[in-house]
């Protein structure tokens, strides 16, 4: 049988050697997302910023935003955001918390359907409506912003433990990096950010540590087995080792989110961008990013621990 090979045996490409150009431009866009944060801000979901979301079918052959918009912004709700969700017929209506308890957001929902009903007939289908308070809504964004910071603080220590320090703040570099650009993205293209793209997050961030840890595993061996080699040379020998299992990883795991991203609907089309975005920019922080740390902290062998005998056994 005929074996299929992305990349062929015994690379040498000089990753290093483009380790400035990666760095400056990672440093460039990270600057900008981080400028984009309190700028240009998150477009929040229902999620986190409260309100309430109401799900429609318009009758005919295409919703006509712009009527239903102009019904909807003279009812004096506040802020109310319409967007196709789906086929042309489906839009999704974002309305914002109003003052009161829960009884004034059914009132609100209320309004919204009298008016729809007086404006376009009484063949509109409500398929949802989903209320979020402001409580409930401020837990879950302080919860899911927890929920990333305590994945990176196991992740440092995880690896302190189990390689060496300098591994470890690489690593964290490479994540901190994988998620600000992240965050920079969605800011810029004004994704919609809910529990859902946080999850995706906490996804990049695995997917990622293991596209570095297996760098990593490689590159502890070869400083074993090569202790004269230059930390360039053995570093570029690394990444080269481990290509073919990288590109092939990130390839399959592309091919599995674009058939999502295509066929899977609206409904996961953000979180599904969010997870084929991390595995680019994963892919490349593990070769960019972390390795030339490694380069710029100076490690040596001899700050590399002798294999457990679990490792020898392995």
């Amino acid at each position: 049988m005929m074996s299929f090979r992305l990349v062929p045996d015994q690379t040498k490409v000089p990753f290093l050697s483009f380790r400035k150009t990666a760095m400056a431009l990672s440093g460039f866009l990270a600057l900008i997302s981080v400028a984009l944060l309190p700028t240009k801000g998150l477009n929040l979901g229902i999620d986190f910023q409260g309100g309430t979301m109401i799900e429609v079918r318009m009758p005919g052959d295409e919703a006509d935003i712009g009527a239903m918009r102009g019904t909807l912004n003279g009812l004096g709700l506040g802020e109310v955001a319409l967007q196709t969700f789906g086929s042309p017929t489906d839009v999704l209506i974002r309305v914002e918390r109003q003052e009161g308890e829960q009884e004034a957001q059914l009132a609100a929902v209320d309004q919204v359907k009298q008016a729809l009903t007086e404006s376009f007939g009484d063949d509109i289908s409500y398929r949802r409506v989903e209320f979020v308070g402001p409580k409930v809504s401020d837990e879950l964004f302080r919860a899911g912003a927890e929920a990333v910071l305590f994945a990176l603080i196991a992740i440092l220590a995880y690896i302190w433990f189990r390689f060496e320090w300098q591994f470890a703040v690489a690593s964290i570099v490479a994540l901190v990096h994988d998620v600000v650009l992240t965050l920079g993205v969605f800011s810029l293209l004004g994704l919609e950010f809910n529990l859902a793209t946080v999850a995706a997050l906490l996804t990049i961030v695995g997917y990622s540590l293991n596209d570095t840890v297996v760098v990593f595993d490689r590159v502890r061996e070869n400083l074993r087995k090569y202790k004269k080699m230059l930390l360039v040379d053995l570093l570029d020998r690394s990444l080269n080792d481990t290509l073919a299992r990288t590109l092939m990883t990130s390839v399959t795991t592309l091919l599995a989110l674009a058939a999502l991203f295509i066929f899977g609907g609206p409904v996961i089309r953000d979180f599904t961008f969010a997870l084929i975005w991390g595995v680019l920019i994963g892919t490349y922080s593990s070769i960019f990013i972390a390795s030339p740390i490694l380069l710029f902290l100076n490690l040596r062998a001899e700050s590399v621990a002798l294999p457990s005998s679990t490792e020898k056994a392995a």
